[in-house]
């Protein structure tokens, strides 16, 4: 009984109002993915209008799961459900390797989509935005993954994790709504960085939330966000590098 009475103390005190921040950005960070690829995946989906190769229907897939899996165990912890927070841990390493290996994937398929609308290069150069970006999430992920044993870190390089993903579907309604129609392919590079400052914004809150409670940003947020900006900006020289064209290149060459 007492073990029990403990057990309520310690979920009522783990339930406090900023115990849930986490989960408030995580079901934002779900709802952005989620309404973000709505008017270029999920109403064609819908209406059946929509054609695609399975690896990126399975991308897709993978990527929204995640959303609400970062829900999910951000609600776990939030309630002060520690165990089963942790026991679902494994999933979610199952989970973001498969988005890693699929992500590279569907870059590969960009690509080959992008050669055989007779757009090789703009393909090839702008492969460096998904490729990337799947490369910070894992990094950032596998971070967390090391930080387990210390909350305050992990927490905060899941959320990080979790925005870093967010700009392709921030692109899209840049892409639906301000963008003028333009002729099938790949965007240019130079148009993705002001999605991903957008996707920024949520961190900024997140800094705005440590100030206000803690009296200071926790460097995750400070370093992540000037690394995730970094990325996202050197995207577009990188990709007009031979050195770029010649790696990606090969990789389309061995796709193919």
């Amino acid at each position: 009984m007492t073990t029990l009475t403990d057990d309520r103390r310690v979920r009522a005190r783990d339930a406090s109002p900023a115990r849930y921040f986490y989960l408030h950005m995580a079901l934002a960070c779900a709802a952005t993915a989620f309404l973000g690829f709505a008017p270029t995946y999920w109403v064609p989906l819908a209406h059946r209008t929509l054609s695609a190769s399975p690896v990126i229907h399975f991308h897709g897939f993978l990527f929204f799961t995640w959303s609400l899996y970062f829900v999910l165990q951000t609600w776990l912890a939030a309630s002060g459900r520690v165990v089963n927070h942790r026991s679902l841990g494994i999933a979610g390493v199952s989970l973001a390797t498969a988005m890693t290996i699929f992500g590279f994937l569907a870059s590969v398929h960009v690509m080959q989509h992008s050669a055989a609308l007779g757009q090789r290069e703009a393909g090839i150069g702008f492969s460096i935005v998904p490729m990337s970006g799947i490369a910070f999430f894992a990094i950032v992920f596998v971070l967390a993954i090391m930080n387990t044993r210390r909350p305050e870190v992990h927490k905060r390089l899941m959320l990080l994790a979790a925005v870093s993903i967010l700009d392709a579907a921030i692109a899209r309604w840049f892409l639906t709504f301000l963008a003028p129609p333009g002729p099938p392919g790949p965007p240019p590079v130079p148009v993705t960085i002001a999605p991903a400052i957008v996707a920024s914004l949520l961190l900024v809150v997140a800094m705005a939330r440590d100030w206000r409670a803690e009296g200071r940003v926790h460097p995750v947020y400070i370093y992540g966000t000037l690394a995730l900006l970094a990325v996202k900006v050197l995207n577009w020289p990188v990709s007009e590098s031979a050195a770029w064209h010649s790696f990606a290149g090969g990789i389309l060459a061995l796709a193919q």
